[in-house]
């Protein structure tokens, strides 16, 4: 007769809860309990109970001040990875349980860049609703964000156009992203049939914020070619770059995603730059030492179907 295994002591149970945990690593990834709060949609208030509560928990001091903001402290450093650890088995719970339904329940969290925003919304589209059990978590989100939720391991799959060499990833390149020079529909250049880079370097030059894969790419290009073209001014979405050159502040460059397939009445267009468009892929990647759930597998299947896309799903990193 096989025996029930001990139960854990009393003094073993964690006194912490997982709602004052998930508020200990939001204020841990974002420096600050307002911050926090304004993420988990709860009042700082709250957040700051939910701290003091869980300190008195675990008996050690979890932050100090640094600033306007918060930093963890030794003891909060190992509290985090704990934590993280622990979502990530509760993560596997839940693909395991939505596994053992089929696809009729569960979750699905992908991050991407803010350009994907123009197409992976129309990409999921079939899949959501031929599974409406399955919940989408979307988060779009510069370059440098999204890799850091890749480091943390909060996302599934992520959308992006470079992605980062020191974690190890699959990739699987689905959609080609080319990018091209705009500039305002009234610009002295546009009259010109071909464009030299160097032609270009007297004007100025309008780019994303720092951690946008962009920018990485336009700056990767220029260094490449041996060209000097600093930025005048950066802007934090397409959105605005657009509106930027628009208004005649300067050039740019950005994806052919974000541009209307007819640009006439837009009042950008594209210039004729040799070497451009700049050539580079959308990719799919996901982590290799963490298991894909169902839902994602079956994803990844769909839309190698629907683009008709002949790479493997898994390649080297």
């Amino acid at each position: 007769m096989n025996e029930l295994p001990a139960p854990i002591g009393l003094d073993r149970v964690p006194r912490a809860t997982l709602i004052q945990l998930r508020s200990f690593e939001a204020v841990a990834r974002l420096g600050g309990v307002g911050r926090a709060a304004k993420a988990l949609h709860l009042a700082q208030s709250t957040v700051s109970m939910q701290l003091k509560e869980l300190t008195e928990a675990v008996g050690v001091p979890l932050f100090e001040p640094l600033g306007r903001g918060l930093i963890l402290t030794q003891h909060g450093e190992v509290l985090l990875q704990t934590v993280r650890d622990l979502f990530a088995v509760w993560q596997r719970f839940e693909d395991q349980t939505a596994e053992l339904q089929g696809l009729k329940r569960g979750r699905l969290r992908i991050a991407a860049v803010t350009t994907t925003e123009y197409f992976l919304p129309d990409l999921l589209g079939p899949f959501a609703r031929e599974h409406p059990g399955i919940d989408i978590e979307l988060t779009v989100q510069n370059r440098d964000a999204v890799v850091a939720r890749l480091e943390r391991g909060e996302d599934e799959l992520a959308a992006m156009m470079l992605p980062p060499t020191h974690l190890p990833l699959n990739r699987w390149p689905f959609l080609e992203n080319p990018l091209v020079v705009i500039a305002p529909a009234a610009h002295p250049l546009t009259q010109r049939k071909r464009l030299k880079l160097s032609q270009l370097v007297d004007q100025p030059l309008l780019v994303r914020e720092a951690g946008s894969g962009t920018r990485l790419a336009t700056e990767q290009f220029l260094a490449e070619h041996g060209v000097q073209w600093s930025p005048r001014m950066a802007l934090g979405s397409n959105e605005a770059i657009k509106h930027a050159v628009r208004a005649g502040l300067g050039l740019a460059v950005l994806s052919r995603h974000t541009l209307s397939a007819d640009l006439s009445g837009t009042g950008v267009t594209v210039l004729p730059v040799a070497g451009f468009p700049i050539r580079r892929m959308w990719h799919l990647v996901w982590r290799k030492d963490r298991p894909l759930s169902l839902a994602a597998r079956t994803l990844l299947q769909d839309l190698r179907r629907h683009l008709g896309v002949r790479t493997p799903l898994s390649s080297p990193s």
